[in-house]
């Protein structure tokens, strides 16, 4: 059975973020993950992993100033210190609070650039970054986003993020795998899982359309989540949509579809 984590970003939004790590394990959650642990106080959040009993997984690498609109700053040449400044801080957080996947949003495309110098600044900055999380002990994550949502971003498809990886050649440098978004760009999100399997290193999950938790779109999770669980995948499988109408209501997915959450140590 996939072992599931709440992505705190998306779910529990109903009460402040501090609070959402006690929900989460009410739910029966084990395992969260969220976007960005920067503006936080770090001790804050180790308390309450550590209160509550909950593993965090994954956080991202700082994305610049996401208010104003980046997306990460990977992408842009000009902003190559400020990037490896964020792998640093990136690195202190993970330390910090004990996770061992860190995921990229390399950002938006700069205006002027070439596809051409748009992917070496890529290659220099994925190689950097999965040279320096590796000796940290910390897996590097490529997160494609789909055009539609983010115009403008620089890797759309999980394609794109492969031809990266294999060209960039480092073994620390691993696919997000977010179905949601695979989805949107109409890849086959079956032929990824069974073709480039040893190079996913994190797996999100969301319906498509609308984003919204299995079930209420047209991805079929009663097919998907056997199929990860049936090659042997050692990870985490995070919940990373839009409740509707409420997260506990959302969760009702999850019997619905033969499931229920499990404590790590219940598979033991």
């Amino acid at each position: 059975m996939p072992h599931f984590a709440a992505n705190l970003t998306f779910l529990f939004t109903e009460i402040p973020f501090m609070d959402r790590f006690f929900a989460a394990k009410q739910a029966g959650f084990d395992a969260v993950e969220f976007m960005f642990p920067y503006d936080y106080n770090m001790n804050d959040i180790k308390a309450h992993l550590r209160e509550v009993g909950l593993r965090l997984v994954l956080c991202n690498l700082p994305a610049g100033n996401w208010a104003a609109g980046d997306r990460g700053t990977a992408a842009n040449p000009e902003r190559k210190q400020e990037f490896r400044e964020g792998i640093a801080k990136g690195i202190e957080a993970a330390q910090a609070l004990g996770f061992e996947r860190m995921n990229c949003l390399v950002g938006l495309k700069k205006d002027g650039l070439s596809d051409r110098e748009t992917r070496e600044v890529l290659i220099e900055n994925i190689r950097y970054a999965a040279g320096a999380l590796g000796e940290a002990g910390i897996r590097l994550m490529v997160e494609p986003i789909n055009h539609l949502d983010v115009p403008g971003f620089a890797l759309n498809s999980c394609s794109q993020v492969l031809g990266l990886i294999e060209e960039i050649g480092h073994p620390n440098a691993y696919l997000q795998f977010d179905v949601y978004h695979a989805r949107r760009e109409n890849e086959d999100v079956a032929a990824i899982l069974r073709n480039h399997f040893g190079r996913i290193g994190h797996i999100q999950i969301a319906d498509c359309p609308g984003r919204h938790q299995p079930g209420t779109g047209e991805t079929d999770f009663k097919f998907l989540l056997p199929e990860i669980d049936r090659m042997g995948y050692p990870g985490f499988v995070s919940l990373e949509y839009i409740p509707s109408p409420d997260t506990l209501s959302s969760l009702q997915w999850l019997p619905a579809h033969g499931y229920r959450l499990i404590q790590r140590s219940e598979e033991r």
